[in-house]
């Protein structure tokens, strides 16, 4: 293939359901460890409002950062395992009706690209020329938008959030832990609310959507998250609950 002929992408544009999935990893990254700096900050804060004492507010800390990580890898393994299990059930499908009904397969895919608007001549070339080269990628494509390389594993799918999600709790827990206790609760809202701005930032980029009222959202949310935590663990304590 010549440069005449040669396909040209922009540089700037991806191509391809490898950049789709790194895409879609980031943004869940971004998101775990937006869900940990919040959920941890807010335990932490709030334990703070009710005492002043290091070892409540770092058992309580560790308590939510732990339990956080289990649950969000809990979660994404139930999540991802239900979705790989209905792809490989597709799959299975697809390639049994490709052995048993061929024919009947090359029509169905032929009758999808006359759908999409192609002329009869060239959506039958395209449909035979696919099967010839892998039919059953060309029934995954076509028919179900699944690629059967990228199904996506239960386990690395629960250890990534997980690691997200502490590596968000980390923040509110060293801002409120290293900090003199007159000074830790102003700390620890400053620095989780910049860092609530950059993560909102971030996953803004990565959708392309608007960088500074995604930030403004995602700080709203956590400084009343803060507040609300912090108010509560005040009243607790200066009542004597706690």
């Amino acid at each position: 293939m010549d440069a005449a002929t040669a396909p040209s992408f922009h540089n700037n544009e991806p191509h391809g359901n490898d950049m789709a999935q790194r895409l879609n990893w980031l943004r869940a990254g971004v998101l775990g460890a937006n869900d940990g700096i919040v959920s941890v900050a807010a335990i932490v804060v709030g334990v703070a409002g009710a005492t002043a004492a290091t070892g409540p507010i770092l058992t309580a800390g560790a308590a939510g950062l732990v339990g956080g990580a289990v649950s969000m890898a809990l979660g994404e393994y139930v999540s991802v395992s239900s979705q790989s299990d209905s792809q490989r059930a597709l799959i299975e499908k697809e390639r049994r009706e490709l052995a048993e009904e061929p024919e009947e397969e090359l029509a169905e895919l032929t009758a999808l690209y006359l759908a999409k608007g192609l002329s009869p001549e060239t959506a039958g070339k395209v449909a035979e020329e696919l099967t010839a080269h892998d039919a059953l990628a060309a029934h995954l494509s076509a028919e179900l938008n699944i690629d059967e390389t990228d199904i996506v594993s239960p386990w690395h799918a629960a250890f990534a959030s997980a690691v997200a999600f502490i590596t968000g709790a980390i923040l509110p827990m060293l801002a409120i832990l290293l900090p003199p206790p007159e000074i830790r609760v102003p700390v620890t809202f400053a620095a989780v609310l910049l860092a609530l701005a950059l993560t909102g930032a971030l996953g803004a980029w990565i959708g392309g959507g608007s960088k500074a009222r995604a930030a403004v959202r995602v700080v709203a949310g956590g400084a009343l998250a803060l507040a609300a935590t912090f108010i509560l663990g005040n009243l607790l304590g200066a009542t004597g609950v706690v």
